[in-house]
């Protein structure tokens, strides 16, 4: 009886361990995306014609051994991919959790945790809710909810869409892209640190507090660089 409950603890282990790091690689891809994203949005500072050029550059990528649109379909495939992999481990691993820890323990960890990990449930949920509207709005439907409504050349025009979004007659839509950031940063904090802890980077305090470091650069390098074109459009700086 005793090594059947120990092979069994054993295995449980094993599985949680493969949990975690799926989730810390399916994050670091996630981070990786991010960055990329982030950098092409800071094109529009560059001018309508710059960001036109990189998003058609996107399109247009690994021609002719590609078709067009080619990049973005392998990005969207390994993203959906992640997305569901990174879920799918996260919930295992709520259930897990909730399953095996006793009340007291919980109400005393919940204590003693850090903001990022306490809204990484909530946050989590409010990112997946953000990213099905953010696909509506720049990709799917391309809804243009400011001037020009769904005239073409505003939805067929990267840029333009872009900036039509973030007018200042569209203030609420900026306040919700920068809820979304918020919920981002506390998100990427937190996540950061967990794979980096995951990865095994983390056996030393200073290690520990190097990676609650990264975790707060990635924070801040993301989410602020998100921020940043729509705040200076709603202010007239991009236009």
């Amino acid at each position: 009886m005793a090594t059947t409950t120990l092979i069994k603890g054993a295995r449980s282990t094993r599985s949680t361990i493969a949990l975690k790091l799926l989730m810390a690689a399916s994050g670091i891809v996630f981070i990786l995306f991010v960055l990329l994203h982030m950098y092409g949005n800071l094109k529009a500072f560059s001018g309508e014609l710059a960001y036109n050029e990189y998003a058609e550059h996107l399109r247009t990528f690994g021609e002719p051994m590609l078709p067009y649109g080619g990049l973005l379909w392998i990005l969207r495939v390994v993203l959906l991919a992640s997305l569901v992999a990174h879920v799918g481990a996260a919930v295992a691993l709520s259930m897990r959790a909730h399953a095996q820890r006793p009340v007291k323990y919980a109400v005393k960890k919940n204590k003693a945790s850090s903001l990022s990990s306490r809204t990484m449930r909530w946050g989590g949920v409010a990112l997946l809710l953000f990213v099905v509207w953010h696909l509506l709005q720049f990709t799917i439907v391309k809804i243009n909810v400011g001037e020009g409504g769904q005239a073409a050349d505003v939805t067929e025009n990267p840029y333009r869409l872009l900036t039509a979004a973030f007018q200042p007659e569209q203030w609420w839509m900026v306040l919700i892209y920068m809820f979304a950031m918020l919920a981002l940063a506390f998100h990427l904090h937190h996540g950061t640190f967990s794979a980096i802890q995951t990865l095994g980077f983390t056996n030393t305090a200073e290690s520990r507090a190097r990676a609650r470091v990264a975790g707060w650069v990635v924070a801040i390098v993301v989410a602020g660089g998100f921020s940043l074109v729509p705040l200076f459009t709603v202010f007239g700086v991009i236009s």
